[in-house]
């Protein structure tokens, strides 16, 4: 059993013994420490007291995981507002649309259907920031909270927010809903039996996109590994092919992640998600006269740099993690930003991962452009990134790894900003090596023109990293 805790939020897997799973008495812990540390985030509730809202994804555990959350709270004296199944971009939404103080996502992401999750918002639907999210930690480990008498409980409502956040993706003027409809697009949603398959088909079918499910009936049974990669998503490459669909779309759980297929059934690649749509923007952007910058974290692709540079722009690079990313994004105005992963953050709708708004600037960028989505994939910069690991048994080697390649590869462009990042700027090859939060390892991506040489890049740096260690 595993129960991690970080500044991002508890997961855990469902079962076990307190402390070392995510069970009921944690998960009565770490809501209390959440709701004990609100005046600190916040002095004043924008009502008479303070209110949370809660959304879950849809799996087995949510319903159990809800009760005890929603029930803390209540205790907390904290009004709750109950999104019922809603993907997390909703529940971020939400959190503006009831004018609350916060929120709580019950969603263990892409992990498999054993695990859940709290992860813990602001009063902007935005995720907590690491030295909120810390004290949250702080509190629980000392288990100082304190709950409410009889007459001070916190009161419980129910509202469904999904057709409003609809709403607000529909409206943005980036979206043109009558070129979609024009368009006549076949989709097939992947939408591994959790609340995409709720949302994406009812966002398609406002586009006029003929929309064939596949796994959309909200079980929390997925029916593969619901992480949206391509050795995951088989069956939705032989059903684009078949049904003679456009593309295909893959979401994780929660709906925060997107894969695109290509008609001809092959990935359009997760990197180039954030690509597609940011190119799109960007030529807006560009016709309009205004300025364009764009955010990813320092392991995504550099196609999303040379796109932004094509279109006149700056790109930016931040450390891995979504409240990174969006952090920077506030910081530089970023018109874009995202991570490679799938995750696309569009802030003229909101600062978080959202897979609706990703599929509806997709199209949008579609139909413009009047070709097919393998054709629109070799306008972009063809990059292909290769993912290596180094395993230490010796955590302390990992600090004496990193500030070693940092001097034996000085003359290149050295980020240190989270790990190391080595960029090879004449060859457009890049290496990041960041250690891991959970294990005693240096995770290792390399990036170049070919897979060949992405893996080359790597095996270099890992024979690099070897003398080190025998040195």
């Amino acid at each position: 059993m595993t129960l991690i805790k970080s500044i991002s939020g508890i997961r855990g897997t469902i079962g076990g013994e307190p402390g070392d799973a995510l069970t009921p008495i944690d998960i009565v812990k770490f809501t209390a420490a959440y709701a004990a540390t609100l005046p600190q985030r916040k002095p004043q509730p924008n009502g008479e007291r303070y209110k949370i809202v809660v959304g879950k994804d849809a799996r087995m555990s949510g319903d159990m995981v809800e009760q005890l959350v929603v029930g803390t709270l209540s205790g907390c004296g904290i009004d709750v507002v109950k999104c019922g199944f809603a993907s997390t971009p909703t529940t971020e939404m939400a959190v503006l649309f009831a004018q609350a103080d916060g929120g709580i996502i019950l969603t263990a992401s892409h992990n498999p259907k054993q695990w859940n999750a709290l992860k813990l918002l602001n009063d902007k639907g935005e995720f907590l920031t690491a030295a909120e999210g810390q004290a949250v930690l702080d509190v629980a480990a000392r288990e100082d909270f304190r709950f409410a008498e009889v007459d001070r409980l916190g009161s419980v409502e129910e509202e469904d927010f999904t057709d409003r956040h609809l709403d607000a993706v529909l409206a943005l003027p980036a979206v043109d809903v009558q070129a979609v409809k024009d368009a006549g697009f076949t989709v097939v949603v992947d939408a591994v039996n959790s609340v995409g398959g709720i949302i994406m088909p009812r966002l398609l079918k406002r586009l006029g996109v003929k929309c064939i499910g596949l796994n959309c009936n909200p079980t929390g049974d997925f029916a593969h590994n619901p992480e949206p990669l391509p050795a995951n998503l088989k069956d939705l490459c032989e059903t684009v092919v078949r049904e003679k669909a456009d593309l295909g779309v893959s979401v994780d759980p929660d709906v925060d992640r997107l894969a695109f297929i290509c008609e001809n059934g092959e990935p359009f690649v997760e990197e180039y998600t954030l690509v597609s749509v940011a190119d799109y923007l960007c030529s807006l952007a560009e016709q309009e006269g205004k300025p364009i910058a764009t955010v990813s974290n320092l392991s995504s692709t550099r196609a999303l740099r040379d796109v932004t540079e094509a279109h006149g722009g700056t790109y930016y690079a931040s450390a891995v993690g979504e409240v990174n990313v969006t952090t920077l994004m506030h910081k530089v105005g970023a018109l874009i930003g995202g991570e490679g992963n799938g995750g696309v953050i569009y802030p003229a709708l909101h600062a978080g991962r959202d897979a609706m708004v990703g599929v509806a600037l997709f199209l949008s960028n579609l139909a413009h452009k009047k070709l097919t989505v393998s054709e629109l994939k070799k306008t972009y910069p063809q990059y292909y990134i290769a993912k290596n690991k180094i395993q230490l048994s010796d955590t302390a080697l990992i600090d004496r790894i990193l500030t070693e390649l940092k001097r034996i590869y000085a003359a290149e462009n050295i980020n240190d900003i989270d790990g190391v990042k080595i960029s090879f700027e004449t060859r457009k090859e890049w290496v990041h090596l960041r250690k891991s939060n959970t294990e005693p390892i240096i995770r290792i991506y390399s990036e170049a023109s070919t897979m060949e040489k992405a893996e080359a890049l790597g095996n270099e740096v890992i024979a690099v990293a070897d003398k080190i260690i025998n040195a």
